[in-house]
């Protein structure tokens, strides 16, 4: 399956959706269990049958199988079982899940590849709704599709932890504002909320956090009324920032609904995703997004809020 362009209206909170599955033994009887999971479809490139990599005991992570040669690179490939503490069933024609995101391209052994679905991210449960044995961090959230749940992955999560440097070290900032800012800033990643919340509290700036895109226009919306005759919403709010890939509501559909209202159009909003690219940023542009941001660029964030708040203000 080749990577193709994803032919989605832009603010209408639908994503891609390629589903996949691990075969692990289950119970006393050892029979076999179907587990399937998910990842969003503008990460895939492509998917290949695997050549029986095996694991190495030198490397630098049980999880990591070694590399393949795959036209002009070369492709580090991730057991994704291991890293989820799972005992996958060997089986012949495995898949690597070829992905590229946050500026890095690596592939996923999985058991199998079973089809792209094209969902509204209303449909995607927040993990914290849902009990799993798995570690929160490690899923976006879940699809129901009433014979089992399709637990979405957040790979950006995976692939960080094994990348022996600090994150925060990688987004720390130096930059500082010459007076006070208000910002919001949406993202259902507990990890990400925390750098940003630092990165900008550097900055001088003070910071609105909220879980989603759901709650970023919940938050604005009462915002709204607190404003009062002869105020603008600059008053109260400097600059949006906001993640493209959340539960519920998507950061195209957060921008659109801001660029949309009479009130809340003058707000500057920045998105930022690891599948921020030269063929995807014109989704954030038909919206109106401010400025875009790779998440591997992260440490630029305050600066680029700044310059934003001066330009939109002058």
């Amino acid at each position: 399956m080749g990577k193709q362009e994803i032919l989605l209206e832009t603010g209408t909170n639908e994503f891609e959706m390629l589903e996949f599955f691990i075969d692990i033994q289950s119970g006393r009887e050892n029979k076999k269990e179907n587990n399937f999971f998910g990842m969003n479809v503008a990460k895939v490139m492509e998917v290949i049958e695997s050549p029986n990599l095996e694991q190495k005991n030198y490397a630098v992570n049980p999880c990591f199988l070694g590399t393949i040669p795959l036209r002009n690179i070369v492709l580090p490939v991730i057991d994704l079982s291991v890293w989820l503490g799972m005992e996958r069933i060997k089986r012949e024609h495995e898949n690597i899940i070829v992905t590229q995101f946050s500026n890095s391209t690596q592939g996923f052994l999985v058991s199998g590849v079973v089809e792209i679905h094209r969902l509204n991210w209303q449909q995607l449960i927040p993990p914290g709704k849902v009990i799993r044995q798995m570690d929160t961090k490690s899923i976006i959230g879940m699809v129901d599709k009433e014979d089992y749940f399709i637990q979405l992955l957040d790979l950006e999560h995976i692939v960080s932890s094994l990348n022996p440097k600090s994150a925060e070290e990688l987004w720390s900032t130096s930059v500082k504002a010459d007076k006070e800012y208000k910002a919001l800033v949406a993202d259902d990643s507990p990890t990400i909320r925390k750098i940003l919340d630092k990165n900008l509290t550097q900055a001088n700036f003070k910071v609105f956090l909220v879980n989603n895109g759901e709650e970023a226009i919940t938050f604005l919306t009462d915002l709204k009324s607190q404003v009062d005759e002869g105020q603008s919403i600059k008053d109260l709010l400097d600059i949006v920032i906001c993640d493209i890939e959340m539960p519920l509501m998507d950061g195209f559909t957060v921008t659109k609904n801001i660029k949309e209202d009479s009130v809340l159009e003058v707000l500057p909003v920045i998105l930022y995703s690891s599948i921020i690219t030269d063929e995807l940023r014109h989704k954030g542009e038909s919206v109106r997004a401010d400025s875009q941001v790779s998440k591997p660029d992260l440490n630029k964030m305050a600066e680029m809020a700044i310059k934003l708040i001066k330009e939109r203000s002058a």
